[in-house]
């Protein structure tokens, strides 16, 4: 398994070596990480723009383009996963947590930035049937402050590696 983990970042990497690939697997990264698959693409920006400087901005917003779409499918799962739900439905802390979410509507949205409870918020955003414009909106001003902040953040930290 650590040898394919090894073999896989090596080749995201080679990739986002070259200019003409880099925003590509940069949107895909980020938009598999913002499904329910335990992926960071904090890392692969990072890389990008270690790599190459001078795309600093578009990798911003590809990233935060491929992350929105990766919320609106999750929400769009979300959506369609009634049934599952159902079996969790009176439970106290589900209960507290639909009350909560629907007191905020779409602006819970906000927060799927958040790791471990950002991805499944867009989900259960679309279970509860909130507007789905809205919703992506919210969704994409979330990631786009979480990428700018964590790629200014580690571009302070380390400046020259």
């Amino acid at each position: 398994m650590e040898a394919w983990f090894e073999s896989a970042m090596a080749a995201v990497l080679a990739a986002l070596a070259l200019p003409q690939f880099g925003l590509s697997t940069l949107f895909v990264v980020a938009f598999v990480s913002a499904t329910l698959l335990p992926l960071g693409s904090e890392p692969a920006l990072f890389g990008l723009l270690k790599l190459n400087p001078e795309l600093f901005w578009p990798a911003v917003l590809v990233a935060t383009a491929g992350n929105t779409l990766g919320g609106a499918l999750t929400w769009w799962m979300g959506y369609g996963a009634h049934k599952v739900a159902d079996k969790y439905s009176h439970s106290s802390h589900h209960l507290r947590a639909i009350a909560w979410l629907e007191r905020l509507g779409p602006k819970a949205c906000l927060l799927s930035w958040l790791p471990l409870v950002g991805d499944p918020l867009c989900a259960v955003a679309g279970w509860l049937r909130m507007p789905f414009w809205p919703c992506v909106v919210y969704m994409s001003i979330g990631k786009f402050a979480r990428y700018l902040c964590m790629t200014v953040a580690l571009l302070y930290i380390w400046p020259n590696h």
